[in-house]
């Protein structure tokens, strides 16, 4: 849908709107998926063994069947990976992936040459050349998974632990919104989630970066989110049926309630933690001055 653009330095902007700090953007911080292009090729290749398939012997059918499928799912697992890892990336506390899935995406890429390969060659060695020159390949191209938990040097580890798991439960809320709101078929609503999103997001990296502030944002990163998360499903469930006019507007001015409140929590843990640096120096100076 084409929307008219607009902003605070477009002509007819409201002078209120001119001198007020600009809204999270919901592209803010993000980067293209390394490597995704890539990834979907793999999944294209992986037709490729079809027709040897379909026009051969038994043997060739079940074999190439079978190096579709573990292609298929060697690229979905790559796909999943890169995400995975790009999300590993933008956080700066973070705990490796439990599955690697890059990692078995190259595992599952040799095996595919493996089987095709025994489409044509009854001999085993070559099709083992061909799975392990995949495998290195793949492992190549898109890297191994992060090995290593992350943010967590010289750090309390349990407070690092506890900051992990508070951020991976609201992310899942974000993304249940997310895929929720999609079921409204509004583009509008979309970008408006995405915007809080965004804000939600600055919270969290204001909480990674001091994990003492965990116990002060503990309520927006669930309890809030929690609900959001609930009033997303609600509302889409009955815009998607009724088209409610008062229901849009009703949820529009929820997450602007929401954002304005999560927007304020981020700003005031920013100053207090700029208080207690204060604070910190002038004990420091105050030392400094009396052992002198």
């Amino acid at each position: 849908m084409a929307q008219r653009f607009g902003g605070r330095f477009s002509p007819g902007a409201s002078p209120d709107a001119k001198g007020t700090q600009p809204p999270a953007h919901p592209f803010d911080g993000k980067q293209p998926l390394k490597g995704a292009g890539r990834a979907r090729f793999l999944g294209i290749a992986a037709l490729l063994f079809l027709p040897a398939a379909f026009t051969g012997t038994p043997r060739a059918l079940l074999f190439g069947l079978a190096a579709t499928g573990l292609m298929l799912a060697a690229a979905f697992l790559t796909r999943e990976g890169l995400k995975a890892h790009a999300a590993f990336d933008a956080r700066k506390i973070a705990r490796r992936p439990a599955f690697p899935r890059k990692i078995f995406g190259s595992v599952l890429t040799g095996a595919a040459l493996v089987a095709g390969g025994l489409m044509s060659h009854d001999a085993l060695l070559y099709p083992l050349l061909f799975g392990f020159a995949g495998a290195a390949l793949h492992f190549n191209t898109f890297g191994p998974d992060p090995m290593r938990d992350k943010g967590s040097e010289g750090m309390d580890t349990f407070q690092t632990d506890r900051v992990a798991r508070a951020v991976d439960e609201a992310e899942k809320h974000l993304t249940a919104m997310r895929d929720a709101i999609l079921r409204a078929g509004d583009r509008q609503l979309e970008m408006r989630v995405d915007r809080f999103t965004a804000a939600a997001r600055q919270l969290f990296r204001t909480v990674e970066d001091d994990p003492r502030d965990l116990t002060a944002a503990r309520k927006y990163l669930s309890v809030y989110l929690m609900g959001a998360r609930d009033a997303t499903v609600k509302f889409t469930d009955l815009y998607a049926r009724t088209r409610d006019a008062q229901a849009r507007s009703d949820y529009l001015a929820l997450l602007d309630d929401l954002e304005t409140t999560f927007a304020d929590r981020s700003r005031r843990l920013l100053t207090d933690n700029r208080s207690d640096l204060d604070v910190e120096i002038s004990v420091l100076r105050d030392r400094l001055k009396t052992e002198a």
